[in-house]
């Protein structure tokens, strides 16, 4: 008797011959509900075991914006224009913790999540995507303290205006996290095997701050540093941190050319992290 011959037809095919450069929506989407998972844990986790919890993303930006305004503004005598330097702080900081955020937290995925790595096959890709998600609620409960205070000093009569660019807004904030993304995977991928990268990473996240006008507003530089201005003028978060003053303070200019700079340099970024990524995470359980 002949055996009835049944077509296979497999859900998944895992297989190490991909492409270099990688990004199948389609199986990220088959893995969302694990994306969900991921994002639920970074949150949960973060601030599980603390006295103040979630109050410690606001506690960070207020402090860092009391503290700037005193140094760079007061001592330092930082002019800032009609705009109140704290709000004038607050506004770069905002999103400038949204990449650092996006940056350390990617930065170090293949050794945080080893043990996962080496007994389940999942899209890899998830991991830094599920911290780049789940830092959008840290960064949306500081925006709304930004909100805050904006509307304490616009009632107070400070010279302050949303600009009509403001509908772009989101189009910033993903270019933020995908500019922390794509060099969080890089670095990733590159602490596999230099692990001193991991104690630079903060430190340099630290100098990164000084030269992309998160204190300061890009013409200053050019006023009084003409010689040092390339380091910020190359620096493509220098713009992204200008161009979300100008639309929530309406101060300077929006910087057109600037803004396609950084678009370009994020999807470079981007794709080389990617890349990196992909060809790293075939053989890093050997290394890490």
């Amino acid at each position: 008797m002949n055996n009835p011959t049944h077509d296979t037809h497999w859900l998944y095919t895992i297989s190490p011959k991909r492409s270099a450069i990688n990004l199948n929506f389609k199986e990220i989407w088959q893995y969302r509900d694990l994306l969900t998972l991921f994002v639920k844990r970074d949150v949960i986790t973060a601030y599980k075991q603390t006295v103040l919890g979630p109050l410690w993303y606001l506690i960070q930006p207020l402090f860092t914006s009391i503290t700037f305004t005193i140094i760079f503004n007061n001592l330092a005598g930082i002019d800032t224009g009609t705009v109140p330097p704290f709000l004038f702080n607050l506004a770069g900081i905002t999103i400038w913790n949204y990449f650092t955020s996006c940056l350390t937290g990617t930065s170090n995925t293949f050794g945080a999540n080893a043990s996962i790595f080496g007994k389940v096959y999942f899209p890899r890709i998830i991991t830094p995507l599920s911290l780049v998600i789940s830092n959008l609620l840290k960064f949306g409960i500081q925006l709304l303290i930004f909100i805050v205070f904006y509307l304490y000093f616009y009632f107070q009569g400070a010279a302050i205006s949303l600009n009509g660019f403001i509908l772009l807004f989101p189009v910033v904030v993903v270019l933020m996290g995908t500019l922390g993304l794509g060099f969080g995977m890089i670095i990733s991928s590159m602490v596999t095997k230099y692990r001193d990268l991991n104690y630079l990473v903060g430190f340099g996240v630290q100098l990164l701050m000084y030269i992309s006008a998160v204190v300061y507003p890009m013409a200053l530089v050019e006023q009084k540093m003409p010689d040092f201005v390339w380091l910020v003028k190359y620096n493509p978060l220098a713009y992204i941190i200008e161009t979300t003053r100008y639309m929530v303070l309406n101060i300077g200019a929006l910087p057109y050319w600037g803004l396609v700079y950084t678009f370009i340099i994020t999807v470079a970024v981007f794709f080389m992290g990617l890349l990196l990524f992909n060809k790293t995470e075939k053989s890093f359980i050997d290394t890490v």
